[in-house]
């Protein structure tokens, strides 16, 4: 073992090592991934936000848990529930600080705002189905969580932007948008498994990959769907194309990641 007494020489040439990346990036913030460190452990533990089972990666040596903060979530202190291997107990707290999003004010027609009896219905039925989507939750994934963008194209609207419509605010932005023509390829940003595909009201044709551990990616508006529920893909492998199916204005791509039921920012996956 080398030896901890260095000379000032020793030390005056000593080079810091080079940390890679971890991805997610933490932001503890709505809409934000806490990353909470659990300490060693022969084996993986359990981890759970209230009674919603979270992400837990790493190696005995230390395990992290990855918690999806809700974009509605207060600032303030939050605790998670620990499970040890051995059925040991205990809570980790972490803290949510404020951050203010981008508003948009728009003035649009009344009648694209308001929706119809019919389509009022019909989106009820789809979001109650969605929440089961959003609730699947799998093994682990075995690799690092450095996502790919899942199209080329330039980034038109931001995750977390508030919108208001002729003065009457609007669910934030859950996901990020990607502007680029019809029929760009869009791809598997991190190995998954298809677990829905359909055509929904707003979200036009959809398809949803589970990477594992309840971290989700959800892909809208899509021009066409090239998978089945069940295909398991490789990162950059193609699912399907961008479009203007759904409620838009113009061809592109809603990309949404879910990790533990929670719409978190996918930027904090990417490199830039």
């Amino acid at each position: 073992m080398a030896s901890l007494a260095w000379g000032v020489t020793g030390l005056a040439h000593a080079q810091a090592p080079v940390l890679a990346e971890v991805f997610p990036r933490a932001a503890t913030v709505p809409g934000g991934v806490a990353r909470v460190e659990l300490g060693h452990a022969p084996e993986r533990p359990r981890a759970f936000s209230g009674d919603t089972p979270l992400l837990v990666m790493g190696d005995p040596i230390a395990w992290t848990a990855l918690v999806g903060i809700p974009l509605a979530a207060t600032p303030g202190e939050e605790r998670i529930r620990l499970i040890t291997p051995t059925g040991a107990e205990r809570h980790i707290g972490y803290v949510i600080t404020p951050k203010r999003y981008t508003e948009q004010h728009l003035k649009v027609s009344p009648r694209t705002v308001d929706l119809a009896p019919e389509d009022l219905a019909r989106h009820e039925r789809e979001r109650a189905h969605q929440q089961g989507v959003i609730a699947t939750f799998s093994a682990p994934p075995a690799g690092a969580l450095r996502m790919q963008p899942p199209c080329a194209g330039r980034r038109s609207s931001s995750f977390g932007l508030r919108r208001f419509f002729n003065g009457q605010p609007r669910n934030p932005h859950s996901g990020m948008d990607i502007a680029a023509p019809t029929g760009t390829p869009v791809v598997a940003p991190l190995p998954g498994t298809v677990i829905d595909i359909g055509d929904y009201f707003f979200n036009g044709q959809t398809a949803w990959l589970d990477h594992g551990g309840g971290l989700l990616s959800m892909m809208c508006h899509l021009s066409r769907i090239d998978c089945q529920v069940g295909d398991s893909l490789a990162t950059g492998q193609r699912l399907g194309a961008v479009g203007a199916t759904g409620r838009v204005t113009g061809p592109h791509l809603h990309w949404t990641v879910s990790l533990n039921r929670a719409s978190v920012d996918p930027a904090l996956f990417l490199d830039a």
